[in-house]
């Protein structure tokens, strides 16, 4: 399992923006490369759904419903995957969790998750 630390969540109006981070700080370098990382969310009541993903090589996917508002990047010397939201609508409002799964298949680890709340 990796340990998976998230930071960035908070309390946003509508069309403001926010960026979340999610560093592997027990991972070096060459094993942090090895990993898929992605963002989740899950809102009240609702199933937890695959937000954006970005592959061991910089590829990248996202949901429709952020298509074009957000952006995932990773910086794999510092070992941290980021998500810049813009044009945050309320139903954005979730609590969003990091995932790093492996290129072999063998390990999925989940962040503790971090709160976004946008206010109509």
């Amino acid at each position: 399992q990796v340990r998976l630390v998230e930071s960035g969540g908070g309390l946003v109006q509508a069309g403001g923006s926010l960026r979340l981070s999610c560093a592997a700080p027990r991972l070096i370098f060459s094993e942090y490369i090895k990993y898929n990382m992605n963002w989740y969310r899950q809102a009240p009541g609702k199933q937890r759904e695959l937000v954006a993903g970005i592959s061991s090589r910089g590829d990248t996917n996202y949901a429709e419903s952020v298509q074009g508002r957000f952006t995932i990047s990773r910086d794999n010397s510092r070992k941290v995957v980021y998500l810049r939201m813009n044009t945050l609508k309320s139903e954005d409002t979730a609590v969003y969790f990091c995932n790093a799964k492996s290129v072999l298949g063998d390990s999925d680890s989940w962040g503790q998750g971090t709160q976004v709340t946008v206010e109509p």
